[in-house]
């Protein structure tokens, strides 16, 4: 069954259907995502549009996802089932080669500035070392007929291909235009479906990176037991996958690992987080983090703490390490690497 969305206006006690429209232009649909690449519902930056392939294609967007990996974005633009599939599957293919130096020069010619200049300035951390180690597609349509659904899910499913569907409804009003936007499969499940297949078993323990500055010190998280993330939702939202029993190793920038523990209470905004140990909120109590009460009234901006009860910490200075010991930027993430759970239960006593 094709995918569909309806949108009403709440009138007093009742409601208003909102019909929707095809969108006549999809080139529209181009000139906002570049306009704003948050349209998209996922932290991507944009590197490159109309990029030319060598089979004289034409990828009308492509981008770089926090991982450093390169995301195909095509529209549909009223192509058959058959065409829009077979296109992306085509310029996947091509990306899948590229050079870092290729993606240099695409990234120059469209950001008009270094590729890690820019990745800096929109992700907050640098570029990883190692770059376009994996890919996928995200198809842009207004409309997708059962067949094209279909072909997407199969290939997802019993392919692991990293591709998915983003459905852009398009409604028109005498109050103006709107614009919905769904995801045809959780794009997170799907690239953690097409990652399992590549990658060692999930270990059951999560990597939480510390990222000690100015709004969180390591000292503090010791001391009263908890974690943040924050300073933008892409940070924050991060913290929130983790539960009450998850287990976490703890991660240290250019350090090594320095705590292991068991999540006791989800993410919630500092100014409402309770130590419970101390019967206290946590910014009424002596802190080092000089401005961890910054932006407390903005969900989005605001630091979300997570109670973590320690099974076991080490001081900065003792932090666990060795040398390709896992690590990467992301603030939460599944510990797979064999090697590095392996000595981390050693070190930390995990039995």
């Amino acid at each position: 069954m094709s995918f569909g969305m309806n949108l009403w206006r709440v009138q007093g006690s009742g409601l208003q259907e909102i019909k929707s429209n095809i969108l006549d232009d999809e080139q529209r649909l181009e000139d906002w995502v570049v306009a704003d690449s948050s349209l998209l519902g996922t932290d991507l930056l944009l590197i490159g549009r109309q990029v030319s392939t060598a089979n004289r294609g034409r990828i009308d967007l492509l981008a770089i996802n926090p991982d450093a990996n390169l995301v195909v974005l095509e529209l549909k633009r009223n192509m058959t089932p058959r065409e829009v599939v077979a296109q992306s599957l085509d310029y996947a293919s091509w990306v899948k080669e590229l050079s870092y130096e290729d993606i240099e020069k695409i990234a120059q010619g469209f950001l008009k500035k270094p590729l890690r200049e820019a990745f800096f300035e929109h992700f907050g951390f640098t570029l990883p070392q190692i770059v376009n180690s994996d890919h996928s597609i995200i198809i842009l349509a207004s409309q997708l007929d059962d067949s094209s659904e279909r072909i997407v899910e199969y290939l997802a499913e019993q392919y692991n291909v990293p591709i998915n569907v983003l459905f852009f409804t398009f409604f028109n009003s005498p109050e103006g235009e709107f614009l919905a936007r769904a995801w045809l499969k959780d794009p997170e499940e799907v690239q953690e479906h097409a990652k399992s297949k590549k990658q060692a078993p999930w270990s059951g323990y999560y990597y939480v990176n510390v990222g000690e500055n100015e709004y969180r010190n390591w000292d503090d998280c010791r001391k009263y037991g908890f974690l943040t993330a924050g300073q933008g939702a892409k940070y924050s939202n991060a913290m929130k996958k983790l539960k009450e029993g998850d287990f976490i190793f703890a991660y240290m920038k250019n350090l090594g690992y320095v705590g292991f523990g068991k999540v006791t209470k989800p993410a919630l905004m500092v100014r409402d987080f309770v130590v419970e140990k101390e019967n206290k909120k946590l910014l009424d109590l002596p802190l080092k983090a000089t401005d961890l009460a910054e932006n407390i009234d903005e969900p989005d901006m605001a630091e979300w703490a997570v109670g973590i009860e320690w099974q076991k910490t080490f001081n900065r200075e003792d932090a666990k390490t060795f040398h390709k010991i896992f690590a990467n930027q992301n603030i939460v993430c599944l510990l797979r690497d064999t090697a590095t759970v392996d000595f981390l239960k050693k070190e930390f006593g995990v039995t």
